[in-house]
C-alpha cells in the first residue's frame, strides 16, 4: 500500500517507517524536522527507501502533496512535552489540535480515499491512572491537592473515605481527565480523528501510547521522555533529577512494541473506530529507571530525589492491555532488555544536558515547587 507517516522522521515515526518499508509498502514521510528534536539537522537513521516531504501538517499545499495516492495515514506528528506545553500554549494547540484539524479537512474535502487512519494518542489524556480503595472499591481520582503535595504526602487517597488507595491497571474506559495543555491537545487529536472517521466511514484507530522509550529518542530535548532525559544527565556526569520521592510509577513500553501495535491495527478490521492502550501492563518506579540507567551507562550516580512537585503531575498510571491483547498484541521487550538497547545507542550519541534550565523555567513560572 501507499502509506503516509506524518512525523515520520521522529523517534517513533522513524521506527514505524522502517517496519513499513520492510513490509513492502511504499512510504512517504511528512515532517518539519523540528529543531528542538533534531538539533537543526536531518538524522542519519532516515530510511533511504522512503520519500521525504519537508513541511508542516498545517501547510495545506504540503499536505495535498504528501497525501497523493495514500491508502493509509499514520498520524504521528505532534509537539511533545508536558511541562513546556503549560507556557508554550499556542504552539502546542496549533501544532497538535489545529494541525490535526487541517489534516482531516484536506482528507475530507479533497476526498482522499483512505483505507485506514491511525492516530498516535497518549496515556497523558487519562490524568491520574485507575486506583482501588479497599473500602470503596475502584476509584478514578482527580489530581492530588496542593495542600497534600506541600506536606510531601505523595500517595493517592480515596476522596470518599480518606484511606490510602492502591494503583490498578488503567483501562480504555476510564474517564479522561487531562492535566496539561499537551494532554488536552492529544485528546483533541484522538477525538477529532475518531469523530471525522466515523462520519465519513474512514476506518480510524487511536493508539494511546504509554511511556515510550528506545533508540532514536532526542537525548538533548529536556521535554521528551524520562529515559532520554535521564540519559542526557548521566552522559554529562550529572545525577538524574527526580521529582517527588521517586516512587511514582509509569508503564515503559519499547518503541519496537509500539510499532508492532501500529502494524497490527492497520491490518485488523476489528480495530476500526476503537481506542487501544499500548503498554506492557507493568508499573515501574521512576527512581528505579534512573538507577538502572546509571548502572548501564557505568556512571555511579544515585538519582537526586528533589521532593518537589510540578503542576499537573500524576502519581501512578500503567496500562490495562487486555483489549489490544485480544487482537494478538504481546509486548516483546522486558524493561531491562529495552534499556540495554537504549543505552547501547545512547553511548554513541552526543547530548547536551538542558534539564536544569528547563526545571528552572518551570519554577520561575510557578509550575514547579521551589
Amino acid at each position: 500500500m501507499h502509506v503516509l507517516v506524518t512525523g515520520g522522521a521522529g523517534f517513533i515515526g522513524s521506527h514505524l517507517v522502517d517496519a513499513l518499508v520492510q513490509g513492502g509498502h511504499r512510504v512517504r514521510v511528512l515532517d518539519n524536522f523540528d529543531p528542538q528534536v533534531h538539533e537543526g539537522r536531518r538524522p542519519e537513521y532516515l530510511n533511504p527507501a522512503a520519500e521525504y516531504v519537508s513541511g508542516d501538517v498545517r501547510d495545506r499545499a504540503m499536505l495535498r502533496q504528501a497525501l497523493r495516492q495514500s491508502d493509509v495515514v499514520f498520524h504521528e506528528a505532534a509537539v511533545v512535552g508536558v511541562g513546556q506545553s503549560m507556557y508554550a500554549i499556542e504552539h502546542y494547540v496549533a501544532a497538535n489540535a489545529l494541525g490535526t484539524g487541517i489534516l482531516l479537512d484536506v482528507i475530507v474535502n479533497d476526498r482522499v480515499p483512505l483505507k485506514k487512519l491511525v492516530v498516535a494518542s497518549s496515556m497523558s489524556i487519562y490524568g491520574e491512572g485507575q486506583y482501588r480503595c479497599e473500602r470503596c472499591g475502584p476509584i478514578a481520582p482527580s489530581l492530588r491537592g496542593l495542600a497534600q503535595l506541600k506536606r510531601g504526602e505523595w500517595e493517592m487517597r480515596c476522596a470518599s473515605c480518606g484511606e490510602a488507595a492502591a494503583s490498578a491497571p488503567t483501562g480504555e474506559r476510564k474517564p479522561l481527565e487531562p492535566t496539561s495543555v499537551y494532554a488536552v491537545s492529544k485528546r483533541d487529536q484522538e477525538e477529532l480523528c475518531l469523530t471525522v472517521g466515523r462520519a465519513y466511514q474512514i476506518p480510524t484507530v487511536a493508539l494511546r501510547y504509554f511511556n515510550a522509550y528506545g533508540p532514536r529518542q532526542a537525548l538533548s530535548n529536556p521535554y521528551t521522555g524520562v529515559c532520554a532525559i535521564f540519559s542526557a544527565r548521566l552522559k554529562n556526569g550529572h545525577r538524574p533529577l527526580v521529582y517527588e520521592d521517586g516512587a511514582q510509577t509509569r508503564d515503559f513500553v519499547h518503541v519496537r512494541d509500539i510499532v508492532r501495535a501500529n502494524l497490527l491495527v492497520m491490518e485488523d478490521v476489528r480495530a476500526d473506530y476503537e481506542v487501544f492502550n499500548v503498554g506492557t501492563g507493568q508499573p515501574t518506579s521512576i527512581g528505579e529507571v534512573a538507577r538502572v540507567l546509571a548502572q548501564l551507562y557505568g556512571v555511579p550516580l544515585e538519582p537526586e530525589l528533589t521532593l518537589k512537585y510540578r503542576a499537573g503531575d500524576i502519581r501512578h498510571c500503567y496500562a490495562d492491555i487486555t483489549k489490544l491483547a485480544a487482537l494478538g498484541y504481546r509486548p516483546s521487550a522486558t524493561l531491562k532488555q529495552g534499556l540495554e538497547e537504549l543505552v547501547a545507542w545512547g553511548k554513541t550519541q552526543a547530548s547536551v544536558d538542558r534539564v536544569q534550565q528547563a526545571s528552572q523555567e518551570l519554577a520561575s513560572r510557578g509550575l514547579a515547587s521551589q
